[in-house]
């Protein structure tokens, strides 16, 4: 196996999304990934529909490229399994409430006296202190309490869910990666290992990166439709006389005097740097006349040939058809166990040596339960015992 990260094994204890989809990138990128699952409670991503050839679309994608262990870690056998495992692996990632891989007997200073230089990264909503630690809670949430929700939505409507998973993805499961191969590189320079806490909601408060100086030096509150990037200025999506939407997006004066050329109105180009909301609420009322009175076809018509920062707002599928990413390869078919092939999203990240690597959709569970062990030195023997045991299946 060839990749960038082709020399690191993961232990991934992880389910649903952030942890699953920050070990899928590793595994993209090369890293000999194990999925540790629990034959008595399978992730409900494995249940969402719609399922391809038997397994579910979600589950394919999210787990491609990684091995299947079941193990029940509430028994003896299957932990002595896990202390016995990690010795020859790198990094353990983790998505329990805190303090439950401690319950289990597999928490960070457990596998540590095992192994030294492990990496253990443990995500979680809310991170391992202050008093929302033992919080339930989901993307929305997440979003909410670091205060992204709250100028997320219109004035008329109140805020709104971000049709993406914000803190999930760009909080658990990038910050995770990243974190990752900083202490990699840390543990190459000093053979230390180390726990990683990713915090989703931390995650997501970091990201006000244009909100927070103002906020925080001004005293300027972020509120709804009241920022240049959120929909208080002409910085927006239009609707158009069939129903469908263009963005607006020309913040620079040459690329808002090209709009306003293409629309007819070359006099209103002065009033795109006004920060006024008396100056940006009567031009987007102006801009959405406009753009009403034409089609969708039309408007891209227009904007095809202009470099104008202004574009269609297209469907999911038909973005799937449109030709930059088409040429970026961001598709890709990968194949199945009944030696079919599911379409996934691709890895969006191009290395020009190692380029990123899809063995195979999301496992069975369990489907590699003896190669894992045997690997691992097991004996025939011992595998069976666990199995007799209830530890694996």
């Amino acid at each position: 196996m060839s990749g960038p990260l082709s020399s690191l094994k993961v232990l991934d204890f992880t389910t649903l999304l952030p942890g699953p989809m920050g070990a899928m990138i590793m595994a993209d990128w090369g890293a000999d990934v194990v999925r540790v699952e629990s034959p008595t409670r399978p992730d409900m991503v494995r249940m969402l529909p719609p399922m391809d050839d038997g397994v579910s679309a979600c589950h394919g994608y999210l787990n491609r490229s990684k091995r299947s262990l079941a193990l029940d870690l509430k028994k003896p056998d299957a932990v002595a399994a896990v202390k016995r495992l990690v010795r020859d692996y790198d990094i353990v990632v983790e998505q329990f409430r805190p303090g439950v891989m401690d319950r289990l007997g597999v928490g960070y200073e457990a596998l540590k006296a095992e192994n030294p230089g492990l990496i253990f990264c443990s995500i979680t909503g809310y991170g391992q202190t202050g008093p929302f630690k033992q919080r339930a809670g989901h993307d929305l949430n997440y979003l909410s309490i670091a205060g992204v929700t709250g100028y997320n939505g219109r004035q008329s409507s109140g805020p709104a869910p971000i049709n993406v998973q914000v803190a999930d993805v760009a909080g658990g499961s990038y910050h995770s990666v990243m974190a990752i191969l900083a202490a990699v590189i840390h543990r190459q320079q000093t053979g230390e290992g180390q726990h990683l806490d990713i915090s989703m909601t931390d995650a997501a408060f970091s990201m006000h990166a244009l909100t927070a100086p103002p906020a925080l030096v001004g005293g300027v509150e972020p509120e709804l439709e009241a920022t240049q990037l959120n929909g208080g200025s002409f910085y927006d999506c239009y609707e158009t006389a069939d129903g469908r939407w263009l963005s607006v997006a020309g913040l620079e004066p040459q690329f808002f005097a090209q709009f306003c050329q293409a629309i007819g109105h070359p006099e209103w180009s002065a009033k795109g740097l006004a920060l006024n909301p008396d100056i940006q609420g009567p031009l987007k009322q102006d801009i959405a006349q406009v753009i009403k009175a034409r089609t969708f076809a039309e408007w891209v018509a227009v904007f095809g040939e202009l470099d104008a920062c202004v574009e269609p707002v297209l469907r999911f599928s038909e973005a799937c058809e449109h030709p930059q990413i088409l040429e970026r390869e961001l598709l890709v078919d990968v194949p199945t166990a009944s030696g079919g092939t599911q379409r996934q999203l691709a890895s969006p990240v191009k290395f020009s040596a190692t380029p990123a690597q899809y063995r195979f959709t999301g496992a069975a569970l369990g489907a590699h339960t003896d190669q894992v062990l045997t690997d691992a030195g097991f004996s025939a023997e011992e595998i069976a015992t666990l199995k007799q045991s209830g530890a694996t299946m």
